[in-house]
């Protein structure tokens, strides 16, 4: 992955970005020829000098009564995001107290693109119960192969059990944590569903891929007891 993707990922406005490069690549350099370097002009760079140095990542000696900035080494980064995450951690505890006090039974998100779908994954790992699933064509093994190992890492970790109702014909990679029954005369669909705890999620695996999650305790008891009949009168092989 390129610099520049990464380092918008994790929060860097574009003319950060470039002074950023620009410093790593040129070493310790005056402030007019960062901006004539990055092409961009003197205000944005002086106002992302400030807010690079104030992450720690840019510093600063005085020659004369110039400032010759340079940026500190790439490990720094590092250190940042785990500043971040220490200081996420600190607030978590509130978060979850307000979260939890504004919460509504019943209450329904949509989630859009991959990264909404990987939000989803990550919600039922989290929960760390038994999933039951019905519809999947091995999307979520195909569309996102890295991410899918890290869940099923997480499943392990969790010691969760998923139980998959097929198409009958389809065969799962995944058999150390699942179980697999089938069922015949069903048409093949982009939507794949999943009951978790108190809650439903179901993924459409279009071309932009999106979520639904509906967290009801009284709806995924019924979905579960659906899926339990189902199960019942399921075929054990394909």
């Amino acid at each position: 992955m390129q610099p520049e993707k990464v380092l918008d990922k994790i929060g860097f406005s574009p003319n950060e970005i470039k002074v950023y490069l620009t410093l790593n690549d040129h070493g310790s350099t005056k402030a007019g020829r960062i901006a004539k370097l990055a092409k961009i002009d003197r205000s944005n760079c002086y106002n992302s000098l400030k807010s690079l140095t104030e992450k720690g990542l840019v510093s600063y000696v005085l020659i004369g009564n110039v400032k010759w900035f340079q940026a500190t080494g790439p490990k720094r980064l590092l250190d940042y995001i785990k500043e971040q995450e220490d200081d996420v951690k600190t607030i978590l505890p509130e978060l979850h107290a307000r979260h939890k006090a504004r919460k509504v039974e019943g209450q329904v998100r949509l989630f859009k693109g991959v990264k909404g779908v990987k939000s989803i994954f990550l919600d039922i790992a989290r929960q760390g119960k038994n999933n039951y699933v019905f519809g999947s064509e091995g999307q979520f093994s195909e569309r996102m192969p890295e991410f899918a190992l890290q869940f099923n890492r997480l499943k392990r970790e969790h010691k969760m059990k998923t139980k998959l109702l097929l198409r009958a014909g389809r065969e799962e990679v995944d058999n150390k944590s699942s179980e697999h029954r089938y069922i015949s005369n069903v048409a093949e669909s982009p939507a794949v569903t999943t009951i978790y705890g108190d809650k439903i999620a179901i993924v459409i695996w279009t071309d932009e891929p999106e979520g639904i999650v509906i967290e009801n305790a009284a709806a995924a008891k019924a979905y579960k007891s659906y899926f339990d009949f189902m199960w019942k009168h399921a075929d054990k092989s394909s």
